[in-house]
């Protein structure tokens, strides 16, 4: 099994990765954890760059060790340590995530109700209503 988690870095995110990880830790399945970049980008010479460069990167891996850290603090009550992967997406985040699932075959989905984004929606964020609406697997969203 493979459960899917995706970050911001923003507290309920980081309350999503610890629900998952002790979804995971429970029936035996990969944890992987993927943040979307979401800068913007530009087009130099025919390629396509990412504004903030390394920064956004880096910014981005730090934001998946940080979650990480999170998984593996959940005490599992086994000797064996949960399988935590992780990967930086690109593009809007809703289809970003839900393409990576299907992707990589993931059996549940998990994402905090709201992130770091200004906007607010009445009860769920756009992204979580959003990954809700295109998801083919179940998708739990925590608060």
């Amino acid at each position: 099994m493979r459960y899917l988690v995706a970050t911001d870095g923003s507290e309920e995110a980081d309350d999503a990765v610890r629900y998952a990880s002790t979804q995971a830790n429970a029936f035996d399945a990969t944890l992987e954890i993927v943040h979307v970049l979401t800068p913007e980008t530009k087009l130099v010479d025919g390629d396509i760059v990412l504004a903030g460069g390394n920064r956004a990167i880096e910014l981005g891996e730090r934001t998946l060790q940080e979650a990480k850290g999170l998984a593996g603090d959940v005490p599992d009550g086994s000797d064996e340590s949960l399988d935590v992967e992780t990967q930086l997406l690109t593009g809007p985040p809703a289809d970003a995530i839900v393409d990576h699932s299907r992707e990589v075959d993931a059996d549940a989905i998990y994402v905090g109700h709201r992130g770091l984004s200004e906007e607010r929606e009445e009860v769920v964020g756009s992204v979580a209503k959003s990954v809700v609406d295109k998801a083919t697997v179940p998708v739990t969203v925590i608060r």
